[in-house]
């Protein structure tokens, strides 16, 4: 039997999707008409985000109070937003299709 099979890694989750999730669909109304918003082009953005921002994974109800506590600190929202920025703006000049 696989390694994999023997636990259940449905639980773990990366706290971070959540946040950038929310910070793109934010920057993205103020961008309405001016960039694509094919599934395609916000996909990479977001994936570029995260790629960009520290992970928060968490198994656990105690790693979820960590990890929102953790993120709630000023600096990583910064860094979320930025991050966002910078995803949207390298997706606008290079478009994930023709």
């Amino acid at each position: 039997m696989a390694f994999i099979d023997n636990y259940n890694f449905e639980l773990l989750q990366n706290e971070a999707e959540k946040l950038v999730l929310n910070e793109l669909g934010k920057q993205l109304e103020a961008y309405e008409g001016e960039i694509c918003l094919c599934n395609d082009c916000v996909v990479d953005m977001a994936a570029m985000t995260l790629n960009a921002v520290k992970p928060f994974y968490r198994f656990s109800l105690l790693g979820s109070l960590y990890a929102s506590q953790a993120m709630s600190e000023g600096s990583y929202v910064t860094s979320v937003r930025q991050a966002v920025s910078q995803a949207i703006e390298k997706v606008r000049r290079n478009p994930s299709h023709d």
